[in-house]
């Protein structure tokens, strides 16, 4: 994938983050792709990291992904990232999150993700959810 498809192919996938639409997010990974998030049990399949990325959209239904850069070509590629939204999902604290994390992508062969290995802060996130943070 050259480097203007791999950008395009990340602005797709935020906005796919931005839409509440769970499943437009696994679209781009491959049918048996992965996503693993902070070192934890990867999610495997579309179906998966559907229900991964729906868990966010249900804790928060405001969700705005922003795509801070995107750095690499080819076939391996991190993808920076910035999550915003309030916590107003079931169960929620009602508090405002804005944190900032990174995916480090593997893009197959069919130019969808193969493999991603997310990051972000959890103890930031935690003390976010639980304390509230302006959100502009």
């Amino acid at each position: 994938m050259n480097d203007a498809s791999l950008r395009e192919f990340a602005m797709r996938y935020t906005a796919a983050w931005c839409s509440q639409q769970a499943t437009s997010v696994a679209a781009h990974f491959a049918e048996q792709g992965s996503l693993t998030i902070n070192a934890g049990v990867p999610a495997v399949g579309r179906e998966a990291i559907a229900a991964s990325a729906q868990a966010f959209m249900t804790a928060f239904p405001d969700l705005v992904v922003a795509m801070d850069s995107l750095v690499g070509s080819g076939a391996h590629s991190v993808y920076h990232w910035t999550l915003i939204g309030t916590n107003t999902g079931p169960g929620g604290t009602g508090r405002a999150v804005r944190i900032h994390g990174y995916e480090e992508w593997t893009i197959g062969t069919d130019g969808l993700i193969a493999s991603s290995l997310g990051h972000y802060d959890e103890a930031e996130y935690a003390r976010q959810v639980q304390a509230g943070v302006r959100t502009r």
